[in-house]
Formats: structure tokens, sequence, C-alpha cells
């Protein structure tokens, strides 16, 4: 009877304990290795995530220093759709070996998306992407109304996009494809850029955060937000994604964010990389 009485009380303490401890000591038992925070970014992805450096690579080692651990980057290459990336990178892994993280960053934050991939949880909005075009003020006029209006101009001026992105796929279909003869495809925004440098293209479109990065030594440029009702999606904001059943690491990550949001870091950080930060 004592004996029992002894391990009752034991395991009631531990459970005092679990009750009590704070958020990021909570998340530590969530984590795949103690001390650790994997986190996966995607690679080749400036300006948040390219060889190490990068917006979201500076917030993944901002978050796990907050919550008391060492941040390990995961960089990898995107694949089919979104879907397959939370599978590969969050809840099970790649069928090559590649583990998953802890946590993912830079997953839409839509209600419509989570509930198509419920072994996950989808939180934490930290930044509000939107498409923009950037264009030569001189060969392109500010872009506003209705698309038959804003891109007429593209008739005669060629405009440039990323390979496999909304973007082209906007442009190619627009205007029933009038403009597609004038749509040049590069590998990445930062191609695309260096193009309308030398005047081989007058526009590019593409997210807003990658155009600024990309245009940072273009101050010749000018970068018009579209708002235009042809264009389906406008903006999405930007959040991270944990196994559905890490609800403490959830609950840690997001006071970690908020902490990073109030003490203004995570505008410094978007700053530092020429990119205007966006409160969803």
């Amino acid at each position: 009877m004592k004996n029992e009485r002894r391990a009752f009380l034991i395991a009631a303490g531990a459970m005092l304990a679990g009750a009590l401890l704070p958020a990021h000591a909570a998340a530590q038992l969530e984590v795949q290795q103690a001390g650790t925070l994997r986190v996966a970014v995607y690679a080749d992805y400036a300006p948040f995530s390219a060889r190490g450096k990068g917006i979201d690579v500076a917030i993944a080692q901002s978050l796990a220093e907050r919550l008391g651990m060492r941040a390990e980057i995961v960089e990898f290459p995107p694949d089919e759709n979104m879907s397959d990336d939370l599978r590969n990178m969050v809840w099970k892994g790649h069928y090559l070996g590649r583990r998953p993280a802890d946590v993912m960053l830079h997953v839409p934050v839509d209600a419509q998306f989570a509930a198509q991939n419920d072994k996950v949880a989808i939180f934490g909005p930290y930044h509000l992407e939107t498409i923009a075009i950037a264009r030569n003020p001189e060969r392109v006029p500010s872009v506003s109304g209705s698309a038959a209006v804003a891109f007429e101009v593209f008739t005669r001026e060629k405009i440039g996009v990323e390979l496999d992105t909304h973007a082209s796929d906007f442009m190619l279909h627009v205007l029933n494809g009038r403009l597609r003869d004038n749509v040049v495809h590069f590998r990445s925004v930062a191609e695309a850029a260096a193009a309308m440098a030398k005047g081989e293209v007058s526009a590019v479109m593409a997210p807003r955060s990658q155009l600024e990065a990309a245009m940072k030594e273009h101050k010749q440029f000018a970068i018009d937000a579209l708002t235009m009702p042809e264009l389906r999606v406008k903006g999405w904001p930007l959040g991270m994604a944990v196994k559905a059943e890490s609800k403490e690491l959830a609950a840690a990550l997001s006071e970690a964010l908020a902490e990073l949001q109030r003490s203004g870091e995570l505008g410094r950080i978007f700053s530092a990389h020429g990119v205007t930060h966006r409160i969803p």
C-alpha cells in the first residue's frame, strides 16, 4: 500500500510538472532531437532561403533561439505541389529517405488548403505576400484598372515571368492568350530582373517580395500592386506547419513569433533583405 501511494504521488508530481512547463520547454518534448529545431525551407528561393541565407532562414534561427534551441536548416526542392511538400517535409518524410522537419516555413495560411491537409497544423502567419509588377516607367505606364486596359501595352512590350508560376499561367492566358508571344520565361525572378535592367523586357510580374529584393539595385524601376479583377489570387499570408499532433510545439512557435513581431525584429529581418514586411 505504501509503495502504491508513493508511485501515485510520483506520477501525480510528474503530471503536475508537465502542466507547469513553459511553452518552450513543452515544445522540446515534440522535436525529433532534444535542443534542436529542424526547420524546412525552400532551396534556391531568394530572398527567403538560398544557400543558408534569407528571410525564412533568419526567422527560423530567431524562433529557435527564443525556444532555447539550435536551428537546423533543411533546404529542399519543391515537389509537384505544396501538399507533396508538406508530406515530404512535415508529416511523413521523403521516399528517398529524407526525414521530415519539426516545422516548415513559407506555408500559405488558408482554411480550405488546411482542410485538405489534415495531417499538419498550419498556423502563425508572418507575412502577407502579394502579386505585383515591376516596370520600366519609360516603356510601361502605370498599370491599373482591368487587364484589358492595364496589359494592353504588352501586345507591344515584352514582360518577364518565372517558369511554372502563377504569374506565368496568368500572362499566358489573360486576354484570351493575346499576350503569349510577348511573355518571356526565366528560371528565376532575379534572372528576369537582370534582363529588365538590360532592356530585354520592359516589365516583370512576380510575388512582390521577390521583386523588391531583385530590384533593390535598380531604383529607376517602379513596382506596382496588381488588383485587377481578372487576377484570381492577389495575396496570401505565409505561415508555418507542424505535425497535426504537435500542439505544444505549435503553441510555442506562435508565442515566439508574437515576440518577434512585438520587438520589431521580424520587420528588421525583412528590411535587411530589401523587402517590406506586410503584416497579414
